[in-house]
């Protein structure tokens, strides 16, 4: 049976580790969509047309990928592109009871619609696309953090201090 899936997040800005998890995803799934939220409640580095931009660059070698946007409800967004699954990622305890609770919650909202959690790589387990902006904006190095394009929009956007 051919799944369709939905990755969705923020990713203000895209890191390694979703491209880690978009990666692994394309070959589970059929076809993976990764949909960036345009949540109006958060106040983003990026716009949804820069996040947008940076996720197809980063995955344009993934032929079974596509990016898009949506708001409102995930589960809605998930039906109208047929997805049966959701891809989430998990990097500790803290973020799993956080997802379990959503996962619990979209399963009440759509039963048809699967959670399925993975793991990022381990050299990305600790990483965040919050914490790849503090850092950067205090003169850190995210080298290896975040995809060569994204690191040059953040030397653009959030200048060295």
């Amino acid at each position: 049976m051919a799944v369709k899936a939905l990755y969705p997040g923020t990713f203000d800005p895209p890191t390694n580790g979703h491209v880690d998890l978009i990666q692994r995803g394309s070959k589970l799934f059929e076809h993976l969509t990764v949909a960036v939220l345009n949540n109006r409640g958060k106040n983003p580095l990026f716009t949804v047309a820069e996040r947008v931009e940076m996720l197809e660059e980063a995955t344009r070698s993934l032929g079974n990928v596509s990016v898009a946007t949506f708001d409102g409800l995930m589960v809605d967004f998930a039906r109208s592109l047929g997805a049966s699954a959701v891809l989430r990622g998990i990097r500790a305890i803290s973020d799993y009871e956080f997802e379990f609770q959503m996962a619990l919650m979209n399963r009440r909202l759509a039963p048809e619609i699967e959670t399925v959690f993975l793991q990022p790589a381990g050299r990305y387990s600790f990483v965040s696309s919050r914490m790849v902006k503090e850092v950067f904006s205090f003169g850190g190095d995210i080298a290896g953090l975040v995809p060569p394009n994204v690191l040059k929009r953040l030397r653009g956007r959030m200048p060295k201090q």
